[in-house]
């Protein structure tokens, strides 16, 4: 488990780095009162796909921890729906009239938002993606992220290592976010591909592949409803699909339940992205074959750190050697651990979930 080792001390890290902004707020000084606050005076804006998808409500939740401790004022705003471009565009212009210092996005359609995008950095805003990567992704001045790709790289490797030999046979569904095909949509889908051991074409589109075993993709709007709907529209292409990607785990419970009301529930091998609690228990009950956890809780830490470092210094976060992105971590979650395939246990990632 040498990979899982090195994400672990690598969380801790960084945390260190919090720690330290955050004691830096309690300060006494010589006359007994408390010094100012690292983050007084500084507006943030988090700007999330939805209020309810319990990642973003996750990453919500650490933006406003982390803007306590150190003294921010936080204002959250999110789309109606994923993807919502048209309402992320109000929000970044409230925030703009507002004078916010930083903005912190997950954008919901990684190109449409770019224009909106620039309009913040002109008027003198540190800009943050969190989650996912604009497209360009210097549209913004950083990037804190899941390697999205390699999550569904691990989930791909998992689940053709769990089949084996029937692997050349798989009757694949992809199921995932939207027609505009956001950047995080594009590496988990393809980075899934890749680690099943099918040839992806051009990485950065979807659906250009020319294997026999991927039955089709469609897309959930990464909810449970959508997840439902879209597992059922693949099923009725072939009801024999027996490996299902899922862009998200409110996704995969919707297409759990699509199979289970086909009968197809025992037969079929579900994978996803995530690693929220439910979901994590989801893999722990054998709904979920395995997951890939990120840590949205840090990404929003991160980020709020960067703004009131920011508003002090003008300095713009670098992004780790040889990416454009600081890379948050991302772990797999399974109870069927397969050889050669880097995992945790539920045991572990209901240690270690969010949500």
């Amino acid at each position: 488990m040498v990979q899982a080792q090195k994400r672990n001390l690598w969380v801790p890290t960084l945390a260190a780095g919090l720690l330290l902004i955050a004691s830096a707020s309690g300060v006494v000084a010589q006359n007994g009162t408390a010094s100012p606050k690292p983050g007084e005076g500084v507006l943030i804006g988090l700007v999330t796909k939805t209020w309810t998808n319990p990642f973003f409500v996750k990453m919500q939740e650490g933006a406003a921890q982390e803007a306590d401790k150190v003294g921010a004022q936080l204002q959250a705003c999110a789309g109606r729906y994923d993807p919502d471009n048209e309402g992320q565009v109000t929000c970044i212009e409230n925030l703009i009239a507002a004078g916010a210092k930083g903005l912190l996005i997950t954008p919901a359609d990684t190109q449409a938002i770019v224009p909106e995008i620039q309009k913040a950095r002109d008027a003198g805003m540190l800009v943050i993606a969190l989650d996912t990567p604009t497209d360009p992704a210097d549209a913004v001045q950083a990037t804190f992220a899941t390697d999205n790709f390699l999550a569904g790289q691990y989930i791909g490797e998992w689940a053709a290592a769990k089949l084996g030999a029937d692997a050349a046979n798989a009757k694949i569904a992809m199921l995932d976010l939207a027609a505009s095909h956001p950047t995080v949509e594009v590496l988990r889908d393809q980075g899934f591909l890749k680690g099943f051991g099918i040839d992806i074409g051009d990485p950065k589109i979807i659906g250009d592949e020319n294997d026999a075993r991927i039955v089709g993709h469609d897309v959930t709007a990464g909810a449970e409803d959508g997840g439902r709907t879209a597992m059922e529209n693949l099923l009725q292409k072939d009801p024999g699909i027996n490996l299902v990607y899922t862009i998200n785990e409110p996704a995969a419970a919707g297409a759990y339940q699509a199979l289970k009301d086909a009968g197809r529930d025992k037969d079929t091998l579900l994978v996803s992205i995530d690693g929220g609690c439910p979901g994590v228990q989801r893999v722990k009950d054998g709904i979920i074959g395995a997951t890939s956890m990120q840590f949205p809780l840090l990404m929003a830490q991160l980020g709020v750190d960067a703004v009131v470092q920011y508003s002090q210094t003008g300095a713009i976060p670098s992004p780790d050697p040889g990416t454009a992105f600081h890379n948050t971590g991302v772990t797999l979650i399974t109870d069927q651990p397969q050889t050669g395939v880097d995992s945790q246990d539920t045991t572990w990632g209901l240690d270690h979930c969010w949500g």
